[in-house]
Formats: C-alpha cells, sequence, structure tokens
C-alpha cells in the first residue's frame, strides 16, 4: 500500500506544481500581453512621438483636463491643484489619487509623454506596474494619443508640487499585481478610438468625450462583484455615498426626450428646465462641462440623447396619500413648502418642482435622503453664479422625520413611489436610528 501512495503522491505534487506554473505563466501573458501588442500600439500612434510643449497643446491640454474633470479627482480638499491625495473610496478599500504635478519625486516630472500614454491607454505606470482600475484606464483607453500628448504637456506645464501619495489601503488581494492581471484578463483590453462612420459627427466627438476622457460609465453604470461595469443593466452606480442614475434608462437619467438645449444648459450652468446638479455631478461641471464649447457640448446633448433605450415613463397615480403620509404633510408644509410649491410645483430657475421629478420617484432613494440630510447645491457657474441652495436638516429632523416627509412627496401631486422607512434613511445616513 506504502509503495503505491509513493508514486501517487509523487505524481499529485507535479500535477499541482505543473498546474501552478501554467496558472503564473498566464497570470504574466494577461499583465503583458496588451504591452507587447503593436498593433495597439500602431493603430493609436507611435509610442516615440515627440513630447508636445507648444502653447497651443498646453492649451488643448487644459482644455482636455477640464472635459475629463481630472482636478476633480487628483486634488484633496484644500489641497494643490493636480496634487492627488484624495481618498478614493471602493468596495475593495481606499486608494488615493496620484500627484499629477512635474514633480520628479512625488509626480510625473520624470514621466515622458509615452509613459503618460502608457498609464492612460493600458492601465500600467512608467515602471510598467499595473494600475489599480479605480483610476478609469478603461474609458482613457479610447483617448487618442495627440490628445494624451496634449494633456501631459498641461500637466507638466504647472508648478511642481512635492506631496507623497499615501498607500492604498485595499483588502488583500485585491491591489496585488495577480490580482490585477486576473481582473484586466477579465475585463480589460485595450481599444482604438475609431468614429462610426454610419453617426453623425457631432455623435462621433459625443460618444469620443463620454467614453473616454469624460468616464461617465465609471459612475453612471453599474458594477458586478468584481468592480468592472456592468452596462448591460439598466442602472446606476455609486459614487461618494450618491446614486448616479443610470443614463440608459428612460425612468433615471436617461435624457432621450429632453430638448438639446435644455441638456447643453443643464451641463454649462447646472440648472436646467427639467433639473438640477448636486452632490458629485456639481461639481463634474463646476471643475469640468461649463468650461466645454458650445459644440462639444452640444455633441455630448447628441450622444446622451442617443443612448436612452426604451421610452420616457414616470410613475405617477392619483391614488390617495396613505396615512403614514399625514406626518409627513405637516413636515412638508413646515419646512418645504416656502420653497419647492404647495403642490410640489417649484419655483423656474430656482427650486425644482417635485411633482413627476424623476430624482423623486426613482427606486433608489438614496439621493433623496442624502439631499434632506446634508442639503443640496447647484453649482456656482458663469451661466449661474449665485445658485440657490436647500440647506441641510440632518440636525433639525430625526430619520423618522425625513422618512415621513419623503414618503409624503414620493405620494403626493400625483406621484407615486415606494413609502420610505426609518430603516432607509438610517442606512443611507450610515449611522444608528435615532
Amino acid at each position: 500500500m506504502r509503495r503505491r501512495l509513493g508514486p501517487l503522491l509523487a505524481r499529485t505534487l507535479l500535477v499541482a506544481l505543473a498546474v501552478m506554473v501554467i496558472a503564473a505563466a498566464l497570470l504574466w501573458w494577461f499583465g503583458v500581453r496588451d504591452a507587447l501588442e503593436p498593433s495597439v500600439v500602431a493603430g493609436a500612434v507611435s509610442a516615440q512621438a515627440p513630447q508636445p510643449r507648444q502653447a497651443a497643446s498646453v492649451a488643448a491640454g487644459a482644455y482636455l483636463a477640464r472635459a475629463g474633470n481630472c482636478k476633480g479627482c487628483h486634488t484633496r480638499r484644500g489641497g494643490a491643484d493636480y496634487a492627488g491625495g484624495r481618498a478614493i473610496e471602493t468596495p475593495f478599500g481606499v486608494v488615493h489619487s496620484s500627484n499629477l504635478t512635474p514633480d520628479a519625486l512625488t509626480g510625473i516630472g520624470a514621466w515622458s509623454a509615452a509613459d503618460f500614454w502608457r498609464a492612460m491607454h493600458h492601465g500600467r505606470s512608467r515602471d510598467g506596474r499595473l494600475l489599480v482600475p479605480a483610476f478609469p484606464y478603461a474609458n482613457t483607453t479610447r483617448v487618442l494619443r495627440e490628445d494624451s500628448d496634449a494633456l501631459f504637456a498641461f500637466l507638466m506645464s504647472r508648478a511642481a508640487v512635492e506631496q507623497a501619495n499615501p498607500a492604498p489601503a485595499l483588502r488583500w488581494p485585491f491591489g496585488t499585481q495577480p490580482a490585477l492581471a486576473l481582473w484586466r484578463a477579465l475585463y480589460f483590453r485595450p481599444v482604438v478610438w475609431r468614429p462610426d462612420a454610419a453617426r453623425s459627427p457631432a455623435w462621433n466627438r459625443g460618444a469620443y468625450l463620454v467614453g473616454g476622457l469624460g468616464h461617465c460609465s465609471a459612475c453612471h453604470s453599474s458594477r458586478n462583484a468584481w468592480g468592472a461595469e456592468d452596462t448591460e443593466r439598466q442602472v446606476g452606480g455609486m459614487v461618494q455615498g450618491w446614486y448616479a442614475p443610470s443614463l440608459l434608462h428612460a425612468g433615471e437619467a436617461g435624457l432621450g426626450d429632453w430638448d438639446e438645449r435644455d441638456i447643453v444648459a443643464l451641463l454649462r450652468t447646472g440648472v436646467g428646465a427639467r433639473a438640477s446638479m448636486s452632490g458629485p455631478m456639481a461639481e463634474v461641471v463646476l471643475h469640468g462641462t461649463q468650461y466645454l464649447s458650445n459644440p462639444d457640448l452640444s455633441a455630448v446633448a447628441v450622444y446622451l440623447r442617443s443612448m436612452q433605450t426604451g421610452s420616457p415613463r414616470v410613475t405617477q397615480s392619483s391614488a390617495p396619500l396613505g396615512l403614514e403620509s399625514a406626518a409627513g404633510a405637516r413636515l412638508y408644509e413646515k419646512h418645504c413648502a416656502n420653497c419647492h410649491g404647495d403642490s410640489g410645483e417649484g419655483v423656474s430657475g430656482a427650486y425644482p418642482a417635485l411633482a413627476g421629478n424623476r430624482a423623486v420617484l426613482m427606486g433608489d432613494s438614496r439621493n433623496l435622503v442624502q439631499m434632506v440630510l446634508r442639503g443640496g447645491f447647484a453649482p456656482a457657474t458663469d451661466g449661474n453664479p449665485r445658485p440657490f441652495g436647500m440647506p441641510p436638516y440632518q440636525v433639525l429632523l430625526s430619520d423618522g422625520d425625513i422618512a415621513a416627509v419623503l414618503t409624503h412627496i414620493r405620494g403626493a401631486w400625483g406621484n407615486s413611489a415606494a413609502a420610505l422607512s426609518e430603516l432607509d434613511v438610517a442606512r443611507h445616513r450610515g449611522g444608528p436610528l435615532r
């Protein structure tokens, strides 16, 4: 018996060792295959392209940085612009944005334009290390080489800031190179942007901005268990505790029935005839979209309108209010009616209507709770320099009060959406029931 077990055990160990070697080889290949693929580099532009430093390239890069709202993520609160250090929470832990100033030690001062392109297109650092996909290289891979070079020229024209990046706090093994190589094997391939000949130039420009530097899907798409975008589901994503509604779903943020001018106005000023920006999107408008040219904003509007699937629908009903809304009606009259109107009609250009408001009727109520708890503030833009805001009520109202008033709003004036409980509010608040 022992004589039989000896060779059997040896064979088992050899098979296990072979499997481990093959697995290691596959992970290595998954990690380097895109960097070795000549067609990707050739299709984009030679990796030896010169580094543009002319004033025109710097100006073009400054515009592109705004189009991608690079400052928003790569600037910590109170810190120097583009010096990084902003904490970005993910389901797998916390990462910190990198320093994009030309400091040689802590920034990108020792980088070349080719190094920067490698990060944008392949998701690799200067030393070849795989980057964590919290940096949206699944989107920036679409950025053209000339735009990457212009963006690099702009960043290199800024003052160097010495600011070391905090180490990421990702749970093991998510930040390891083998895990990242496996993730990329499953969910990432570098692509070369090419316009769709069947579409208009405006649509193609909008698709390039929205899908590339704008990386809109990074927030407005749901994620699977491994953090990869799940674009097939018509639900949105999460960002900074807010729900980023789906740009595909007519009942969320789909814009198929919007007039192009209304979309442009919303992206330019942060307020529009049918919506206003708050939370993380207010930041996107503040640092980004308000500076885009009219042709580019129109192109984005054309593309966003085309993204919607299904016909617009608003959940409304003439059913009477439930008994649980009686207390909410009193709270609404006391705290909300002066601005939003007795019938939820709002004030044009100042306070949004609540009757028929998609943000009110969405199945995910987290944004409503965030607005009541922390207030809602549109961005101060050239087109709307003194925006009206909503004060926070997290000290004044209990979780039960907030649940009651939001239940009233979601069921009044023809609205018909599910009631909220005190537990719902507590869950979104992130604190205990009171």
